[in-house]
């Protein structure tokens, strides 16, 4: 088959304990999905859920134990960090209930949700997509995929990211307003999930500006640490 340019490369991401690669299909995140953060963006309760999707080549891999680099992006006063459990879909589906969601899960791993912060209010005030605050390059930094198996205890772990050594976010994913299982059977009503699938699962409270020469690393229980360096 002959194409009008190259095909791009895929989007994957590395498996923890083995050799395999994972490769992305599309990037899905859930949006004020903790309680504190929800109130500092200006709302509270158990709201009912709402996804946003990153492009699978915004996302910057690292490598365990190295630090990665982000561009500082264009158009933007106002950086945010947003720390996130990311959820690896292995098997896919629609209209997943609840109770059958982890069956679906391949794996878990540590990501930042990175957002134009000014861009993206000043959207919401127009009532326009977000996609300019956080659907831009580079906007979704990620380290490994841990296996579920290896990580039993994970809807109880600590949530964390420091900036240049300080605390910004630090929790526990147990505050999820809708916690991964419930994710999913929301996520799925409204798209047939496929593997491949990511799932950013949304971000305590703590968000906050970085600038260039900030390195940010983040950390969740059992899936190790993700550090970046913006440039």
């Amino acid at each position: 088959m002959n194409y009008t340019h190259p095909l791009p490369a895929p989007i994957t991401v590395p498996m923890v304990g083995s050799d395999l690669q994972f490769p992305v299909h599309r990037i899905y995140c859930v949006g004020r999905n903790y309680v504190e953060h929800a109130k500092e963006m200006g709302f509270t309760g158990r709201e009912p859920p709402f996804f946003f999707l990153k492009p699978a080549d915004a996302l910057v891999v690292v490598p365990p134990g190295q630090t990665g680099t982000m561009a500082y992006p264009p158009m933007t006063q106002s950086f945010h960090h947003e720390i996130e459990l990311v959820v690896a879909i292995g098997v896919g589906g629609k209209n997943i209930a609840a109770a059958d969601a982890a069956r679906h899960i391949a794996g878990y791993a540590v990501g930042l949700d990175m957002t134009r912060r000014d861009l993206q209010n000043e959207m919401k005030k127009q009532g326009r997509p977000w996609c300019i605050g956080k659907a831009f390059d580079q906007s979704a930094p990620m380290g490994p995929i841990t296996p579920a198996a290896l990580v039993p205890a994970i809807a109880e772990a600590e949530i964390y990211v420091q900036v240049n050594g300080q605390d910004r976010q630090r929790s526990h994913i147990d505050k999820l307003i809708w916690n991964v299982a419930e994710t999913i059977e929301h996520l799925s009503a409204a798209w047939e999930l496929l593997p491949g699938d990511l799932i950013f699962t949304g971000t305590p409270e703590g968000v906050a500006a970085v600038v260039r020469g900030d390195t940010l690393e983040g950390g969740i229980t059992g899936l190790g640490t993700l550090s970046v360096k913006v440039v």
